[in-house]
């Protein structure tokens, strides 16, 4: 057997922190999870020096980076992508598409489905999420007003039949024939998320009842509170509140929800609904100027300044450039919450909300063992995916491992 050892770390384990902790790593599972340095002979060694090792991040909502988009629709974007956020401490996720036509949808499938059986230097697939194109045209933000369009069973059946691949399709619950998307999702074990909608209390409620369980981007693009004919109306930000089994997704970039805000999602929604995303799209890991929103082919050409993707006029955000390590770091720092609940967010809770947990999101044996040795700062020393070590820091390479 090929076997890793992890030793000398702080371990956090769902029940415990282990310091001065020991992971055993074989063929690719976590083998064993000790508070006693256990001597493996012929195993390949990392001393942790004391840092951190946790369950690797998850990203289920993530749209690119390294100067890549999931809708280039190319085979070395898909696995760029996936080296570029493994050195923040990605592990999995979930590339995310934007809303197109039906063809170059398809053709995203495609390409996932190739590039997922090449990728073993980066992050892991964790499925597609199909973002769009049933939105409401009233809460867009970013996304291509020429492809936002009410659900179509024709279109839908046919492409959930194209692919196993697709694990997520957010859509705003609303709109006609979103009822009956949500319960078809459902019953072929996709979740049904809501997203850039503009309903009101009583639309969610049906919305969740048909299968949309979870809130994408919780904030951004949805309604809250608003005024008809001089009554009001609860929105989808007051109503993921109120419905305790719906989960939230945030963008924790200090941007996108300011301190506060990320401090009301954790008091009311908890560590144990709340997950936390980068939503990153191609500038991420990248320096700040000019870039584009989507497919290089007819995306949507943005300015990338202070910590975030803007329209050219500066009127709007149109994307984040965050990654996960940011994401952590900032729930410590702005939201002011136990790094244990934070690192939660970006690992279990996903993972939970996925439906993998049996396989991933915690550091127990025999699950996969998909790790990140970090410091005090959330700086990132070696991400291991599968048992496989698919980034170190140069402090890591030419120290950690023997």
């Amino acid at each position: 057997m090929k076997y890793l050892k992890i030793y000398n770390g702080t371990v956090l384990t769902p029940q415990r922190t282990i310091s001065g902790g020991c992971v055993i790593i074989a063929d690719g599972i976590i083998a064993e999870v000790s508070d006693k340095n256990i001597a493996i002979p012929g195993a390949t060694e990392i001393d942790a020096r004391g840092k951190y090792i946790a369950p690797g991040f998850i990203d289920m909502h993530v749209h690119g980076g390294g100067g890549h988009d999931f809708m280039d629709n190319t085979i070395e974007a898909f696995l760029q992508i996936a080296i570029t956020h493994a050195r923040y401490g990605t592990t999995a996720m979930m590339p995310t598409t934007l809303s197109c036509d039906k063809q170059d949808l398809l053709d995203t499938l495609a390409i996932y489905e190739q590039a997922h059986k090449l990728n073993d230097k980066g992050a892991a697939f964790a499925g597609l999420h199909i973002e769009g194109p049933y939105f409401s045209m009233q809460q867009k933000g970013a996304q291509d007003p020429r492809y936002i369009r009410h659900p179509d069973p024709a279109e839908y059946v046919d492409i959930l039949s194209r692919s196993p691949a697709i694990k997520r399709w957010s859509a705003a619950p609303e709109l006609p024939g979103a009822l009956e998307f949500g319960r078809y999702l459902t019953n072929r074990n996709i979740l049904a998320a809501l997203a850039h909608t503009d309903a009101i209390y009583e639309e969610v409620i049906k919305g969740y009842e048909a299968g949309f369980t979870h809130a994408t981007h919780f904030y951004s693009c949805m309604s809250g509170v608003s005024r008809r004919n001089a009554y009001r109306y609860a929105g989808v930000i007051e109503s993921a509140y109120l419905i305790d089994g719906m989960t939230v997704e945030i963008i924790a970039d200090g941007i996108h929800l300011p301190a506060p805000l990320l401090k009301l999602v954790y008091k009311i929604k908890g560590p144990e609904r709340t997950a936390l995303i980068t939503d990153a799209m191609r500038a991420a890991a990248m320096p700040e100027g000019p870039s584009v929103l989507g497919s290089l082919k007819d995306g949507l050409n943005v300015l990338v300044e202070d910590g975030v993707a803007k329209l050219p006029d500066r009127s709007a955000f149109a994307g984040s450039v965050a990654t996960a390590d940011r994401l952590v770091r900032n729930m410590i720092e702005l939201a002011e919450i136990p790094l244990r609940d934070a690192v939660r967010m970006m690992s279990e809770t996903p993972a939970s909300i996925l439906h993998i947990q049996d396989r991933k999101g915690t550091v127990v044996k025999g699950k996969d063992a998909d790790l990140v040795i970090f410091d005090d700062g959330i700086n990132i020393d070696t991400t291991i995916v599968n048992g496989n070590i698919v980034y170190m820091s140069k402090e890591s390479f030419s120290g950690y491992l023997i």
